[in-house]
């Protein structure tokens, strides 16, 4: 079976849901969310907020986005020391804040300061540097280079989300894009996008000759898809899945940030089910601990 990878992902995909899907596991390498490296970083203290532990026994990669060669090739290092497995460049966030700060996607628009941004990483550092990029910004004029310019800067493998930042997560994921990008280069190329059951999976290695799957949303809606992928019993229980999200939420988020939060992950267990999934939203009046029973007897009603 080739490798599965959990997605990085802001917000929802936030230390609290890695932790919870190490209770269900399955995948066989996690990533945290971007790391922002500013234009006047500090270092160390950015550093600290990694832990390659924490989803223990799963290793856990870190991801960083920045534009200054100088400055990634320094938090690579910083977190190369902390023990990371491996360290990735995010040339994917669409996110307008960010692209407006000359990261992430933007830099699909310069293929030349990806791969120096890329190669300084590597150059920092003996552990593996990964990519993970979008098609493309606005279109896929770039796809070639930016392809290109990822593999000779050193990196071990690339992720290729194939929809560009202009398109977001709205239409269907261009899978001939990772068969584009797997014929194109030497290096293992990881597909991400529009897996969300094990046939999906099972067609995109088909369709792409991909070397290893890469899941985000798929896993939010249903965190035992690993599993499944693997044609193996599920492991861990929903309760267990629930408890561990819930001990890894600060216990200083206030009530209603608390429910916020518990909705985004039910909004997405719940995609499949919108009636169910309707009576969650309409549910407005009810405690942080009631929401979640309220939500966990409906998941398990349609879902289980």
């Amino acid at each position: 079976m080739v490798k599965l990878y959990l997605a990085p992902m802001e917000g929802v995909g936030a230390l609290p849901f890695r932790k919870a899907m190490a209770t269900i596991g399955g995948f066989d390498e996690a990533c945290t969310e971007f790391i922002r490296v500013s234009q006047n970083p500090q270092i160390k203290t950015l550093a600290k907020s990694y832990c390659p532990h924490q989803l223990a026994p799963y290793p856990q990669a870190a991801q960083i986005m920045g534009s200054n060669p100088a400055h990634m090739a320094e938090m690579t290092q910083a977190l190369a020391e902390k023990g990371a497995p491996r360290i990735e460049l995010n040339c994917g966030c669409p996110s307008n804040t960010v692209t407006g700060r000359g990261a992430g996607s933007t830099l699909l628009k310069t293929p030349e300061l990806l791969h120096t941004i890329a190669k300084a990483m590597v150059e920092a550092t003996t552990v593996p540097v990964s990519i993970k990029l979008r098609s493309g910004f606005e279109d896929t004029s770039l796809f070639n280079e930016n392809m290109l310019a990822a593999q000779e800067s050193g990196a071990a493998f690339i992720t290729l989300h194939p929809r560009t930042k202009i398109e977001g997560y709205g239409p269907p994921a261009d899978w001939s894009l990772i068969a584009r990008a797997k014929s194109l280069l030497q290096i293992p190329v990881v597909g991400n996008g529009d897996i969300r059951s094990p046939q999906d999976a099972r067609n995109m290695l088909k369709q792409t000759n991909c070397d290893a799957l890469m899941i985000g949303r798929g896993a939010v809606t249903n965190p035992w898809i690993f599993w499944d992928i693997k044609g193996l019993p599920r492991r861990g229980s929903l309760s267990d899945f629930l408890t561990a999200f819930k001990n890894a939420l600060s216990p200083e988020l206030k009530p209603r940030h608390r429910l916020n939060q518990y909705k985004q992950l039910f909004g997405y267990l719940l995609r499949d089910h919108p009636e169910e999934r309707q009576q969650m939203l309409r549910t407005n009046d009810l405690s942080p601990a009631d929401f979640l029973s309220h939500c966990t007897s409906l998941y398990n009603l349609k879902c289980l």
